[in-house]
């Protein structure tokens, strides 16, 4: 990367970090540019440089947060991947309290942000969030329980997409119920043979 294009970045980055502040004190509906730019240190026109309205700053601020999110789970790819390649398949299932309790947390500690999101579905729902995850996580996990490779991509959509379902649910009542109530839910409708008796 060269010097422009990390000042460049560094800028967007100042403008992600800015609207993230703004959102724990107000709705997104009432930020202005002139708040954002002013939080940040920048100027109206290198706003408009970088973006054409508040909206596509928010889709890069939840990439930028989600990337801070998922930044844990490349820290030590290498280590990540061994221990799934030679952990007990038992203790590669990720709908476990364990796994879905820090990710819940992050949401609900940012729930503005992610409620802000579900304006504009296609960030909310974007599947580049989950590059990460299925490189290192889901993808040698699914190789491990031998889930044939063509049916990858779509078992990941149906455990992604009602995980998403729930927690969308979740944000538009405010985040209302406790992440262990959430959590109970996911293992529940996720793993029906775990959480419904009968």
């Amino acid at each position: 990367m060269n010097k422009s294009e990390s000042k460049y970045f560094n800028t967007a980055a100042k403008m992600d970090e800015a609207l993230i502040s703004l959102l724990e004190k107000k709705d997104f509906e009432y930020i202005t540019v002139k708040e954002i730019c002013g939080l940040a240190g920048v100027n109206r026109s290198t706003f408009y440089l970088h973006y054409e309205t508040t909206r596509d700053l928010l889709i890069e601020a939840l990439e930028y947060i989600n990337a801070q999110f998922l930044g844990y789970f490349t820290t030590d790819a290498e280590t990540t991947i061994e221990k799934i390649k030679s952990g007990k398949l038992e203790e590669l299932i990720f709908i476990t309290p364990c796994y879905l309790t820090p990710y819940l947390e992050f949401i609900k500690d940012h729930k503005r942000l992610f409620a802000a999101a579900l304006t504009r579905p296609e960030a909310f729902h974007s599947y580049a969030s989950f590059e990460k995850m299925f490189e290192y996580l889901f993808n040698p996990i699914m190789e491990r329980f031998r889930i044939p490779k063509e049916e990858r991509n779509y078992m990941l959509a149906f455990y992604i997409k009602g995980i998403m379902g729930i927690v969308t649910e979740w944000l538009r009542k405010d985040c209302a119920e406790s992440v262990e109530v959430i959590t109970g839910f996911i293992i529940k409708y996720a793993l029906p043979t775990e959480g419904i008796s009968g």
